[in-house]
């Protein structure tokens, strides 16, 4: 009774095991990322930050 029920045990362990099936592999895709150029080359920010220092400044 023993054999039967352990036998009952592992085919109900392999069955879920493989309930799903194969499936496609997800396969993602690459990110792409683009570099904005811009006339400024990086200069505007601290720029306008120094512009608007000045300004404080004045007052």
């Amino acid at each position: 009774m023993k054999k039967i029920v352990l036998a009952a045990v592992f085919t109900a362990a392999a069955s879920s095991a493989f309930a799903g099936g194969l499936s496609d592999p997800i396969i993602e895709e690459p990110v792409i990322v683009e570099e904005t150029s811009s006339s400024a080359g990086g200069i505007l920010i601290p720029l306008l930050f120094l512009v608007l220092a000045a300004a404080a400044a004045s007052s």
